[in-house]
């Protein structure tokens, strides 16, 4: 039983009330660990703890915080091993995935210790003599952040990273169901140095904890990575008080896979794809728009590596693990359930496996009716929605068809089709031809209900940085 602390001020502690959050291994529906509650008075600490160590962080060269977040980063890669291991065992993902998520975060660290030396400012030629005008980029203040369960090391370092090496403070509230991984991420970054109260790491009541810091004066940004509903949520209590958020919400990705693309390449692809974190990423292909005279070729296709697929615990060499919690496991099965009574053809999976632990079968929906309400909402799981298109006009109207509007896919051979997806499909990132969305160097972000604001790339560290113009007439 691993017994994980609230990280404020530079060190470990329990919560104020003594609360405990149980942590269930998704696999065998085993009690793991233990995450404190953080009570009001924990988070006035942070927050205060926060706001008093963002002068002098604000103040540090860009190059010394940077090399901070690389001595983090080599850490995080001496650790791989160990980190990995536990976030298999509190989030279910198979094992490689984790390991692959691990050194996807100590990429991060690395690319934004370099980005923070690049927060130019610029000069603007004056119209008058003895003028000059610059563009000054400063760190916005403290920051409170909320990251997710799905990649609970990888999000919420993309937070972490790039409000540090900004010169923001930071509390982020890490994710109760996985927190073993994000609180070995604030140790690397303690034993790299980083000065107490410039990271803060709180767990407990999401609908408090936010509440509490959204509301704090000394807050000047969130960032929240999440579901639609809760995010709308956070935004409105924000936006009533003027500060700055990056939302990034959910996604019900559309595919569009035209006649003239390789059907069965694109189909295993894809499959594979789809079931990665048993289908619990926001950027998942979900809505498959296969055009009708290449639709059953790739559907056999399909079908024939969902049903191969091994499923099992994630530290079992599976290809697929559980879903990360009972509820996500529940609310998938009622999705499909739902879509089969609306006359949908069930090709693939449709049920739970095993008696303990939160594994749902690979499946693969066929013919769904476009009102069901899987093709509405996301259904963050192992499902894969395959309808038929007629022309090119149909399958951007289907790929439209949804509020929202985070990523997408087009296969195509033909560049007036790559175009015709490119300037059609409304979503934050497209990808064709293959699987190119999350580098850390590239935006990452949605439009419409799928959020606003975008993390990675200049434009993630943008995010935490106000812009100040100066105009001064020499004396």
């Amino acid at each position: 039983m691993i017994e994980h602390g609230l990280f404020i001020d530079g060190r470990w502690r329990a919560g104020s009330g003594g609360n405990l959050i149980d942590v269930v291994d998704p696999a065998t529906e085993a009690v793991v660990a233990t995450v404190p509650v953080a009570g009001i008075g924990d988070l006035e600490e942070a927050v205060q703890a926060a706001s008093r160590s963002f002068p002098d962080w604000a103040a540090r060269p860009a190059p010394e915080r940077g090399k901070m977040l690389r001595e983090a980063a080599r850490l995080i890669r001496e650790r791989r091993d160990a980190i990995a291991l536990l976030l298999t065992g509190e989030q279910g993902k198979p094992l490689r995935e984790a390991v692959a998520e691990v050194d996807n975060a100590a990429d991060i660290m690395e690319w934004y210790a370099e980005e923070g030396r690049r927060a130019y400012g610029r000069i603007i030629p004056a119209r008058l003599p003895g003028v000059s005008q610059q563009v000054v980029l400063e760190p916005v203040g403290p920051v409170a952040a909320f990251s997710p369960w799905n990649f609970p090391v990888s999000q919420a370092v993309r937070k972490i990273a790039a409000a540090l090496a900004a010169g923001c403070t930071i509390i982020i509230k890490g994710p109760e169901e996985a927190p073993g991984a994000v609180c070995e991420v604030a140790r690397c970054l303690a034993q790299a140095g980083l000065p107490g109260g410039v990271l803060n790491l709180v767990f407990g009541d999401p609908p408090a904890i936010s509440a509490q810091l959204i509301a704090a004066p000394e807050i000047r940004k969130i960032s929240f990575t999440g579901s639609v509903a809760v995010g709308k949520h956070l935004a409105a209590l924000a936006g009533a008080l003027m500060k700055r958020t990056t939302m990034e919400l959910g996604g019900h990705a559309p595919v569009i896979v035209f006649d003239d693309a390789d059907a069965v390449a694109a189909a295993t692809q894809l499959a594979a794809f789809k079931y990665r974190n048993a289908g619990q990423v926001c950027i998942s292909p979900t809505r498959f728009f296969v055009q009708s005279g290449s639709y059953e070729a790739f559907l056999d296709a399909f079908v024939r590596k969902a049903n191969s697929l091994r499923v099992g615990a994630g530290a079992d060499n599976a290809e697929m693990g559980p879903l990360a919690t009972s509820r996500r496991a529940d609310a998938v099965s009622a999705l499909v359930s739902e879509a089969v009574a609306d006359g949908a053809t069930l090709h693939a999976g449709g049920r739970k496996l095993g008696n303990a632990g939160y594994f749902y079968a690979p499946t693969v929906l066929g013919d769904v009716p476009q009102t069901s309400r899987i093709m509405k909402e996301e259904p963050f799981g192992p499902v894969a929605l395959i309808n038929r298109f007629g022309d090119d006009d149909e399958a951007i109207r289907l790929a439209n068809a949804t509020a929202y509007g985070l990523a997408g896919y087009a296969f195509t051979q033909s560049s007036r089709r790559a175009a015709l997806a490119a300037r059609g499909v409304k979503v934050g990132m497209l990808s064709i031809n293959h699987f190119g969305l999350g580098p850390i160097e590239t935006p990452f972000g949605g439009v419409g209900d799928s959020g606003h604001g975008r993390e990675g790339g200049s434009e993630g560290l943008d995010a935490y940085l106000d812009t100040k113009f100066v105009s001064q007439l020499s004396a």
